[in-house]
């Protein structure tokens, strides 16, 4: 399946200055996969090494970090040499040894010649972030899971979702095509972007056997927070990650502390948010109480909502049926828009910024999602439907006068007025869409 970050790979190696790169993201995403046909289509031999699967490499870095040596006994390990420019040295699932996430300094000054990529789960990169990590010495790239135009590629629809990134304010959607992908976007938010859900659907179009990988998926984190919490954390990650699907369910998905279990108080869940926020499991969206840049300086930490890292899987946890979703059943109505929102925000994270923030004005108005986008503020309205009223983004628009403002639904629209009309269907192409303003 190809994946956009294809093309970010491709930069790194013709680097002439390159450091080794470290290519991060949730478990199961796809980095082996997209490291190992990356080194397939462009070198001339990979030499691949998991630290996981292999317990016995981490000893090779044990003694010490001359590269020169680490090279030669890794080429011994495989029977084959490892050539500077021709062969892609893989580390995969390097947060297992924190020597040789280490290592990756002396790579970058002693041995910029050999080309090294790194897979390594966020969780665990996280934690040695704060111990051995080589600042400075490394490119870090992320891997999402697949967005909506890479899912459509990979259902073999190529020319729609080329179609879509070309689209231009004021071009007409014909009702035909609109519908196609109006079809296709609900099968994702079924699906979602994980790569073997997407590969057994493209495959087999068995939902039963989706659902199965994605309950591998969801069973498969809960395992790491045993593996990589302290113990006195693992309760609490489990019970917060368990919580997302009820808290946003919520009239007001602000995520309340006190509803991942009774008695529990936000100094007690604190760290064990942040560790999840950190592994990239979930996405935390912060209050902002004024849309002034920079952004950050005008967020409350203390108000906020939680969404999953993958609409799909958000589904899976809410135990939320996919006939439902597929038929847009009446009992679906008021998580339909949770669903929504996390599918937009993963686009958003993809494709225009990876931090967002929303705006509420007291009890009468609230907008979803705040970014910044170029060189301006931009608000964004969500609609689970074709319904495009905005009364909170009009009150926003009149208090603040952003030059550019959005609204996402699954009208057939595309304008380029001052409120931008944008289909759900091609938020991903939020940026091209508003442009310089």
């Amino acid at each position: 399946m190809k994946r956009d970050i294809s093309n970010e790979l491709l930069v790194w190696k013709e680097q002439p200055k390159r450091k080794p790169l470290v290519l991060k993201g949730v478990r199961q995403c796809g980095k082996t996969y997209i490291l190992k046909e990356f080194g397939k289509e462009n070198y001339s031999h990979v030499a691949y090494f998991n630290f996981e699967e292999t317990k016995s490499l981490r000893s090779i870095f044990e003694q010490d970090y001359d590269v020169k040596r680490i090279l030669f006994e890794l080429g011994l390990f495989l029977g084959q040499t490892i050539t500077p420019g021709s062969t892609l040295i893989i580390f995969d699932e390097i947060q297992e040894c924190s020597r040789a996430i280490t290592a990756l300094k002396y790579f970058c000054e002693n041995a910029p010649e050999y080309h090294v990529a790194c897979a390594g789960s966020l969780l665990g990169l996280a934690i040695h972030a704060e111990q051995s990590f080589p600042v400075g010495k490394v490119d870090i790239h992320t891997l999402y899971p697949m967005s909506f135009y890479e899912f459509l590629a990979a259902s073999g629809e190529e020319l729609l979702a080329d179609y879509l990134i070309h689209l231009q304010p004021g071009d007409i959607i014909s009702a035909l095509i609109g519908g196609k992908l109006r079809t296709a976007l609900k099968q994702y938010y079924v699906i979602g972007g994980m790569p073997e859900a997407v590969s057994i659907w493209c495959e087999t179009k068995d939902l039963q056997k989706v659902e199965a990988v994605q309950q591998d998926i969801l069973s498969s984190y809960e395992l790491d927070f045993a593996k990589h919490a302290p113990p006195s954390e693992f309760p609490k990650l489990s019970a917060i990650w368990a919580s997302v699907p009820q808290q946003l369910a919520k009239p007001n998905s602000k995520f309340i502390f006190s509803h991942v279990k009774k008695g529990w108080r936000s100094k007690d869940l604190e760290d064990a948010l942040q560790w999840l926020v950190r592994a990239g499991l979930v996405y935390q969206v912060c209050k902002v109480e004024k849309p002034f840049m920079p952004l950050s300086s005008y967020a409350d930490a203390t108000s906020f909502k939680l969404y999953l890292c993958d609409v799909g899987l958000l589904r899976r946890l809410a135990r939320l049926p996919a006939g439902v979703v597929l038929d847009a059943s009446e009992i679906y109505t008021e998580f339909k828009g949770a669903m929504t929102e996390n599918y937009v925000l993963g686009e958003l994270v993809k494709h225009v910024d990876e931090k967002a923030y929303y705006w509420v004005s007291g009890n009468s108005a609230e907008v979803d999602f705040i970014i910044q986008c170029g060189n301006h503020i931009v608000p964004i309205e969500v609609k689970a439907e074709s319904n495009v009223r905005a009364r909170s983004l009009a009150e926003y628009r009149k208090k603040y006068a952003p030059p550019v403002s959005v609204k996402t639904s699954m009208l057939d629209e595309v304008s380029g007025s001052e409120v931008r009309l944008i289909p759900l269907y091609m938020i991903g192409s939020m940026g091209t869409m508003i442009g310089d303003v």
